[in-house]
C-alpha cells in the first residue's frame, strides 16, 4: 500500500485511539495559519488518568480537541489564545522567533492572560521545525504544554509517516509545593518573578564538581513520566506500516528530567534539533535535556512487529515512551523500569553536532562571559554577569556560559537561533539550536545575530532554577 494511502486509512480510524490521536499531526493539515481567520486556541482543563488514578491537567486544544498546532513554513501564525481555567496564564512559543511583545512571557512585556480574556497573535511563523508551546508559569509542571510543529512542503513531499511524541514528567502534587520542598520550607512558595530579569549577578559561591552525583541529577521523583500523556503501563501505541519509513518529532516538554532516547532494534537517525536541519548521525540512543527537541528518521522493517521508543530517565531506571506497530502485530507489555539507569545526559552528542545551515562567518560584534551559579542548600540559582547584557540590532552576539554549579542547566534564549561554536573553548561549527544543555564545570559559547529588538530571556529550562532565580535577559539598545 502506498504510504500516503496507508496514513489516509489509518486516520480514518483515528477516533477509536482516543486521545493518542490528539497528538498526531496528520489530520491537522488543512488548518494552516494561511486561513482568512485565525486558528482558535483554548487554554483548558482537562482528566487524563495516571496509573491508574485521575488527574486533572491542564491542555492547549482547538474547538474539535486537537493537541496543540500544526502550520505550514512561510505562512503566519495568527492564533486567537482564549484562557478557559480559572487563573491567569500565558503561553510561550518555543522554537518561533515572534515580536517581542507577543513572545509569552509574563509581564515583558505584556501582563498574564486573565481567566475569561482572550488575545490574538499574528506574526510570520518562519521556517520550518518541531517546536512546542508552554506556559512560561508553575503551570508547566501541570501539562500546559502541547506540540506546534511547522511544516515545509519538502516534509509534506516525503513518503514517510509522521510520529510527535510530547514526554513530560508527572506529579500529582502541585508545583508549588514541590518547589516549597526544593527550597526546605513547608510554607507556601512564591510564584515565579519574571520581572527579576536582569537581575542575575547572583554572588553565591559556587560549588564545582568532577562527578554528578545521583541527587545532582534529579532533584524531584516523579509520580509518572509520561509520553503523549501516557505512562507506559497503558503507552500510547501508534499503528505504522510494515518496511515504512517514520519520521519521529520528539518533544522535551519535561520540567526537570532530562532522557535518553532509545530507539532499540531499529537504528535512528537524528536529522535535526531545534527544529535546525544537522548533518546526519545514525544511532539507537540519543540524549535530549529540558526544551530540546529530535527529529529521528526510521526505516521499519519489512515484516509485523512492534518497536518501543523509550525515554530512559538520567540517571534513573525509570522510563517511558510510545510503540510503534504494525497492523495486527503482537504488542508485548514494556516495563516503566529499565534493567540499567538512563546515562548522564553530557555533551558528547553537541561535540559531533554540525549544522548544516551555518551562521556567516563573522567576527563577534560583543562578547559576553557568564557564570551559572547556585546551591542545594536553600536552592537559589543564578547568572553571574548577566547586569549589563545590552546589545544593538545589527551586532553579531557571542556568549559564553561557564557551569560553576552542581547540576546541568538546558539553557534557552528567546526570540533568536543561535550556533553552538565552541565546548570548553574548542571551536566547531556546531548546531544551530535555541537551547542547549551546560553541564557542571562545562563550559559552552554560542553566536547569533541580533535581528529581533526586544528584552529576551536567557534562561534555565528546568523549571525550578528558572523559578528561583537562573533567568536573566538580552535587552536591546532603545528598548524601554
Amino acid at each position: 500500500m502506498n504510504r500516503r494511502r496507508f496514513l489516509t486509512a489509518a486516520m480514518t480510524g483515528a477516533a477509536a485511539l482516543g486521545a493518542n490521536a490528539l497528538m498526531r499531526p496528520a489530520a491537522s493539515l488543512a488548518q494552516g495559519a494561511s486561513s482568512p481567520s485565525p486558528i482558535d486556541l483554548r487554554v483548558v482543563s482537562r482528566t487524563i488518568e495516571v496509573h491508574g488514578r485521575s488527574a486533572r491537567v491542564f491542555g492547549l486544544l482547538q474547538p474539535d480537541g486537537r493537541h496543540g498546532l500544526i502550520l505550514e513554513a512561510g505562512s503566519n501564525f495568527d492564533v486567537r489564545l482564549a484562557n478557559e481555567i480559572g487563573e491567569a496564564t500565558m503561553i510561550h512559543w518555543h522554537g518561533l522567533t515572534p515580536p517581542w511583545h507577543q513572545d509569552g512571557v509574563p509581564d515583558n512585556p505584556k501582563p498574564l492572560l486573565k481567566p475569561g480574556d482572550v488575545a490574538r497573535y499574528t506574526f510570520p511563523v518562519g521556517a520550518g521545525g518541531t517546536h512546542w508551546m508552554h506556559a512560561h508559569t508553575l503551570q508547566e509542571q501541570n501539562l500546559l504544554a502541547a506540540p506546534l510543529i511547522v511544516r515545509t512542503a519538502s516534509d509534506l513531499a516525503r513518503d514517510e509517516q509522521e510520529v510527535v511524541v510530547l514526554l513530560h514528567d508527572f506529579s500529582f502534587k502541585p508545583a508549588e509545593e514541590l518547589l516549597a520542598k526544593l527550597k526546605g520550607g513547608g510554607g507556601h512558595a512564591a510564584p515565579m518573578d519574571h520581572s527579576a530579569m536582569g537581575h542575575g549577578g547572583n554572588t553565591h559561591q559556587p560549588a564545582t564538581t568532577s562527578q554528578a552525583t545521583a541527587s545532582d541529577l534529579n532533584d524531584i521523583d516523579y509520580d509518572a513520566y509520561l509520553a503523549n500523556d501516557r505512562a507506559l503501563d497503558d503507552p500510547d501505541v501508534i499503528r505504522v506500516e510494515r518496511g515504512g519509513r517514520v519520521r519521529l518529532r520528539i518533544i522535551n516538554g519535561a520540567t526537570a528530567t532530562a532522557f535518553t532516547i532509545e530507539t532499540g532494534s531499529v537504528p535512528g537517525t537524528l536529522f535535526a534539533v531545534d527544529g535546525r536541519d544537522v548533518e546526519p548521525i545514525v544511532g539507537t540512543a540519543f540524549p535530549l535535556s529540558m526544551g530540546q527537541r529530535l527529529d529521528i528518521r526510521l526505516s521499519l522493517p519489512v515484516g509485523p512487529g512492534a518497536y518501543p521508543v523509550l525515554a530512559l530517565r538520567e540517571g534513573a531506571s525509570e522510563r517511558t515512551g510510545v510503540i510503534l506497530a504494525t497492523q495486527g502485530a503482537s504488542v508485548q507489555r514494556v516495563a516503566g523500569s529499565a534493567e540499567h539507569a538512563g546515562p548522564i545526559v553530557e555533551l558528547g552528542l553537541e561535540r559531533k553536532l554540525r549544522a548544516l545551515h551555518s551562521l556567516p562567518v563573522r567576527a563577534p560584534d560583543r562578547r559576553f562571559a557568564l557564570t551559572l551559579t547556585g546551591r542545594m542548600q536553600d536552592y537559589t540559582w543564578g547568572i553571574g554577569g548577566a547586569d549589563d547584557l545590552r546589545i544593538r540590532k545589527g551586532e553579531r552576539i557571542e556568549v559564553t556560559m561557564r557551569n560553576a554549579s552542581m547540576m546541568s542547566h538546558p539553557m534557552h534564549l528567546h526570540g533568536h537561533h543561535f550556533q553552538v561554536t565552541a565546548i570548553d573553548g574548542v571551536s566547531l561549527p556546531g548546531a544551530v539550536r535555541d537551547t542547549v544543555l551546560v553541564p557542571p564545570d562545562a563550559a559552552v559559547t554560542i553566536t547569533f545575530d541580533a535581528d529581533n529588538p526586544g528584552r529576551w530571556p536567557l534562561h534555565c529550562h528546568h523549571l525550578y532554577h528558572m523559578a528561583t532565580g537562573m533567568m536573566a535577559q538580552l535587552a536591546y539598545e532603545g528598548i524601554g
